[in-house]
């Protein structure tokens, strides 16, 4: 058990404080255990419990707790550990712009988009590429709420997405626009009326994204807002899942435009028309304001806020 020695704060103390003892922290909090946290630094248990006692001295708070469920951090220990997360990506910082002036590399731009961003993103990457040939982008593609989660951390320079998460502080430059509409397979027998009501649409059976997914969100605040409850078919992840469920008639879909732009222009979808649609959001570019970008994160950040839009699929929103 881990004592904290002296409760009296003092903030002069923390500017003692070691890489060591705030790797400790952190792979304390992951592991659960002291036993467990030495195995993942390849050190001692003794020498895992003096760097946290070094620590929870200069803190002058207690940093962890035993529960049931093992160790857990306090809400100090938390505080502290934020510390951890922002100087280990202060220190990625500067080893990639040691590398960068010792001509190493071109530098490395960790994006993040949500996965219907996919349709466009490696475009404008493509064209970023081009310009920039030893710039090495990483691209994350996931929903709306496993990139808002990345957010959280420091691994991602930015992230393309629609609404910005409400619980981070972000630097946001906006894209371009994300209609959305609800499309069916060709041949529907919704296919040539006009001015539907989402009245209409209540015995249709809806195939949607995930919980968590910015356009599921979306469909599901489309509804409520008429105090109606769409039909749901099946839930799924993917877009490229979900288009082919509709062009088998399994079901109708509401989904930004640009995953379907493809298939609306070759007349394998078809769009209703509803009134009320499209509804437009926007693309923006994100990252956390406290993240400090290199120059080809900046450089790959300026491009996409700049010239992003030039890369958003044309969509035939007219029948």
């Amino acid at each position: 058990m881990i004592k904290a020695r002296d409760f009296s704060y003092n903030t002069g103390r923390l500017r003692h404080l070691t890489i060591r003892q705030l790797r400790a922290l952190a792979a304390l909090s992951a592991r659960g255990s002291v036993t467990a946290a030495s195995e993942q630094l390849g050190l001692t248990q003794p020498a895992v419990t003096q760097q946290l006692h070094q620590l929870q001295g200069l803190a002058g708070l207690p940093l962890v707790q035993r529960t049931g469920d093992g160790m857990l951090l306090t809400a100090a220990g938390r505080e502290v550990l934020a510390l951890a997360g922002r100087i280990e990506a202060a220190i990625m910082d500067c080893q990639g712009a040691l590398d960068l002036l010792a001509g190493r590399t071109g530098g490395v731009v960790s994006i993040g988009a949500v996965s219907t961003a996919k349709y466009f993103v490696p475009h404008a990457i493509a064209a970023f590429s081009k310009r920039y040939p030893k710039i090495e982008i990483k691209l994350t593609i996931g929903n709306r709420e496993e990139i808002r989660a990345a957010m959280h951390g420091y691994d991602l320079d930015f992230a393309v997405m629609g609404r910005p998460p409400a619980d981070i502080s972000v630097d946001v430059r906006q894209l371009g626009k994300n209609p959305h509409i609800i499309v069916a397979r060709k041949g529907h027998w919704l296919e040539k009326d006009r001015g539907l009501n989402l009245t209409d649409l209540v015995h249709e059976t809806f195939l949607t994204r995930e919980q968590g997914s910015g356009t599921r969100i979306l469909m599901e605040g489309l509804f409520q807002k008429s105090d109606l409850e769409p039909t749901i078919g099946m839930e799924m992840s993917s877009n490229e899942t979900i288009k082919q469920a509709v062009m088998a008639g399994l079901g109708i879909a509401f989904i930004s435009a640009h995953t379907v732009a493809n298939e609306l222009v070759d007349g394998r979808l078809i769009m209703l028309d509803v009134a009320g649609l499209p509804i437009v959001r926007q693309w923006y570019v994100i990252r956390r304001s406290d993240k400090v970008l290199l120059p080809p994160a900046q450089a790959m950040f300026d491009f996409m806020g700049s010239e992003g839009s030039n890369y958003l699929p044309e969509v035939p929103l007219t029948q």
